[in-house]
């Protein structure tokens, strides 16, 4: 049995800058809890587009949005700190 890592999801687009601040500022709590992270262009996936489109960055652990437009550090650190328990 291998343990699944936890993983973020980032919706963003190449060319936002919030999306590579927040992006840049998860960095450190990825390193911290042994987490990873996938970034996805909604631009690639009309749904994606759809649905996140203004939003942009969203921040999702498993579905669930946990921050949008900036990183919500302590959010974030809260549903990470869950995981390990």
């Amino acid at each position: 049995m291998t343990d699944r890592i936890p993983q973020l999801t980032l919706m963003s687009r190449t060319y936002c800058h919030l999306c590579h601040d927040m992006e840049a500022a998860l960095r450190p709590l990825l390193d911290e809890f042994g987490v990873g992270l996938q970034v996805l262009d909604v631009d690639a996936d009309p749904a994606l587009e759809a649905r996140y489109d203004e939003l942009v960055p969203v921040l999702l652990l498993d579905g669930q949005e946990l921050c949008h437009y900036f990183l919500d550090e302590p959010r974030v650190r809260q549903a990470l700190e869950c995981l390990r328990s």
